[in-house]
């Protein structure tokens, strides 16, 4: 296990977790193609080309992904449903009632975020969508906090275990009627991997994948380089000043942090990563980081991570293989992991 620690913020004029400038005199000349997309996972997503083909080719590359992201977002929505799609909104309407046929992306979703549960000590958990409910419904109201009373109630309706797949059937079932699932902490993550996936087995290289900031590099760059990105500053988080930086191919980085989605109550701010041991936003961290070899990992690791006191997150980060670990602790100082 390699540890490094850096107190002094670095200071870059760039995007988070999003691209620096090209480097080198063949990547100058390569002006990077991008389509952006408003419509999915509740936030805004870019393609990016740096191979230097022609137009008509991006464009019809682009438009696959974005066909793709649009059919998971609404197998994966819990909010909404459509035409012709079962969804999770539909799993959740039918808990307790029995079984219910869906597409296979979402028994596969599922069957790694109950993988994802067990490798995180239950730090990832589909099935907390009782507790979040109630925390979702609090920050859009955005004046009160939840009771320990009322968390307490909800967090008797979160067990995985009553969440029930079937892979040869393609059925899923609640067998609690009062529990549901929410997917938030690994179905953007899983989205963005799984299109990735189908890119790098046709052969595509040199392509950037963002979606909210969960970015998927696939392959290099021409000239055999990775993209450098860089983390936001927690403390500054919307000016151009990042902590860290390093440099990705063909693998993911996602961060999870305190600063974006949250709610002030009596001067306290509560933001929307939920502790499923505490049933209460914890401030261990302000954000995490990690760079693996798979979107779907990173973001459910980025997530558990965040819920981890610092001595929890240092034993399990040396469990881990071929993944990198940015926090920046509450002092906005920074410390990294890797194997």
């Amino acid at each position: 296990m390699k540890r490094t620690k850096t107190v002094a913020l670095l200071l870059c004029l760039c995007l988070v977790l999003s691209l620096f400038s090209c480097n080198g005199r063949d990547e100058k000349k390569i002006t990077p193609k991008n389509r952006i997309f408003y419509d999915y996972f509740d936030t805004v997503g870019t393609f990016s080309d740096y191979t230097g083909g022609s137009q008509a080719e991006f464009d019809a590359l682009a438009d696959r992904v974005e066909r793709e992201l649009s059919e998971y977002h609404k197998l994966y929505d819990i909010y909404n449903t459509y035409d012709g799609i079962t969804n999770l909104k539909d799993v959740n309407d039918k808990a307790g009632q029995g079984k219910i046929k869906v597409d296979k992306k979402i028994i596969d979703m599922l069957t790694y975020a109950k993988q994802m549960y067990s490798k995180t000590d239950g730090k990832i958990n589909v099935a907390f969508g009782a507790v979040l409910k109630i925390w979702h419904s609090y920050r859009t109201e955005g004046v009160r906090v939840p009771t320990s009373a009322e968390l307490s109630a909800a967090a008797e309706h979160v067990d995985i275990e009553k969440l029930v797949i079937d892979g040869e059937n393609l059925t899923v079932e609640l067998l609690d009627p009062e529990m549901s699932l929410d997917v938030g902490a690994i179905a953007k993550g899983y989205a963005v991997e799984e299109v990735a996936k189908g890119l790098i087995s046709d052969g595509y290289t040199g392509y950037v994948l963002d979606v909210g900031g969960n970015l998927r590099v696939i392959g290099e760059k021409p000239s055999g380089r990775g993209w450098t990105v860089g983390i936001k500053n927690p403390l500054s988080p919307y000016s151009q000043t990042y902590v860290y930086t390093t440099e990705i191919k063909n693998s993911a980085m996602v961060t999870s942090g305190n600063y974006e989605r949250f709610y002030t109550v009596s001067g306290v701010r509560y933001h929307h990563i939920i502790n499923p041991d505490s049933l209460f936003p914890e401030n261990y961290y302000l954000s995490v980081s990690v760079r693996s070899g798979s979107s779907a990992l990173s973001d459910a690791l980025s997530t558990a991570l965040f819920n981890m006191p610092y001595d929890e997150l240092v034993a399990f980060s040396k469990t881990l293989e071929d993944v990198l670990i940015i926090v920046v602790l509450p002092d906005g100082s920074v410390e990294s992991f890797s194997n």
